[in-house]
Formats: structure tokens, sequence, C-alpha cells
């Protein structure tokens, strides 16, 4: 395994081909991953808030355009 030293050498596109190389990895066995119970309550608040109005559900593009105005 790597340590620091190394990954600190490597180019950007190596780190980048290990990063994706270690989230493939990790992502091929999601179905032994619990999510907590915090998430499902969270997720159940959420989809009240979308129900009752008080939040709307944007896509990834306008989701960014309107980050991007409050950080601005």
């Amino acid at each position: 395994m790597k340590d620091i030293l190394e990954i600190k050498q490597m180019s950007r596109e190596e780190k980048l081909r290990v990063m994706e190389a270690i989230w493939e990895d990790l992502s091929s066995d999601d179905q032994s991953i619990q999510s907590p119970a915090w998430h499902e309550s969270l997720l159940q608040e959420t989809e009240q808030r979308v129900q009752s109005g008080q939040e709307k559900i944007l896509d990834w593009k306008e989701g960014k355009k309107e980050l991007r105005k409050r950080f601005e």
C-alpha cells in the first residue's frame, strides 16, 4: 500500500485513477452496507417538507446555480 509521501508524489491523473478504483471497489458491495437509522429519519423529514411545499427539489445544475448565488 502506498504511504502518504508516495501519494503526494503521484500526478493528479494517477490520484484520480486510484480514487476511482477505490470507489468502484467500495461501491461494488453496497448490499452489505446498512444505512444508519438517522439517515432514514432525515429522508422521511425531507419527504414531508417536499410534500407540504416547504422544500422543493432541484436538479443538480439548478442546485449549483442556487448555491453559487448564496456564496458569491
